[in-house]
């Protein structure tokens, strides 16, 4: 009997806790996503961090933004960064397939970062983390390389055009009170 109960405890303290953590991801954050290579990825799993979402594409003068923005990931990932990259064709600059996508940012650049599968991000067609953090900031992506810097627990959501660069002191500026 001692044992039955403390399975079942076990098994309570396993659900409380899973409830605990589904409730503690913010609304914009509560998303199944895949990368381009088919993994899934929760996006709740980095809502206790910052996260510099970007919209993406292989093929836009823009594209340099790739080595500033893998060196912020590597630079700041120990303190909790996190950085996703979000291809796109939205502007018709981006590569074919998602795999292409992909492949690319990893030969050209050495991103590392998760690189999402092909979405829109703008518009009604917009994939829903792109369509919440247009509704959180006003501002939609008007470009290829349009960052959002999502707050711990999606606290406060930051936009910043795709002419501001990675590294910029208004990112950094707004990062750095973020990181551990």
């Amino acid at each position: 009997m001692h044992r039955f109960a403390s399975l079942l405890l076990g098994l309570m303290s396993l659900v409380t806790a899973a409830s605990v953590s589904a409730a503690s991801c913010p609304a914009l954050l509560d998303h199944r996503m895949r990368t381009f290579d088919g993994k899934e990825v929760n996006l709740c799993d980095y809502a206790d961090r910052p996260i510099l979402v970007v919209n993406t594409a292989s093929r836009c003068g823009f594209t340099p933004q790739f080595s500033k923005l893998q060196a912020m990931y590597e630079r700041y990932q120990g303190k909790g960064l996190m950085v996703i990259g979000f291809p796109s064709n939205d502007f018709r600059q981006e590569l074919a397939t998602s795999k292409e996508a992909g492949e690319f940012c990893l030969a050209n650049y050495g991103v590392k970062f998760p690189m999402m599968e092909l979405s829109s991000v703008r518009g009604e067609s917009a994939n829903p983390l792109f369509q919440g953090l247009a509704k959180a900031t006003g501002e939609e992506p008007g470009w290829n390389f349009h960052k959002y810097l999502i707050a711990p627990g999606g606290t406060s959501v930051h936009s910043f055009s795709t002419r501001t660069e990675p590294d910029a002191a208004a990112i950094i500026g707004k990062l750095k009170p973020m990181l551990k």
